[in-house]
């Protein structure tokens, strides 16, 4: 998802999609230690997205 996409969001929305990403990071990591993943990139893109959720959520929360 794109930083515009992420910025409309609300804050609970915000929150359910960090846990579905950590939740999903999570079966990456699983598939790829057992060598089920065939993406590595997703793995990568996943934490990245993850950063993105975290630094809007805290921003949200100091203003």
């Amino acid at each position: 998802m794109k930083m515009k996409e992420l910025k409309t969001k609300s804050a609970k929305e915000l929150t359910t999609l960090l846990t579905d990403s950590r939740l999903k990071l999570r079966d990456l990591r699983f598939k790829d230690a057992s060598k089920q993943l065939k993406d590595v990139r997703e793995i990568k893109e996943t934490r990245q997205l993850i950063a993105r959720l975290l630094t809007l959520i805290n921003s949200q929360q100091t203003k």
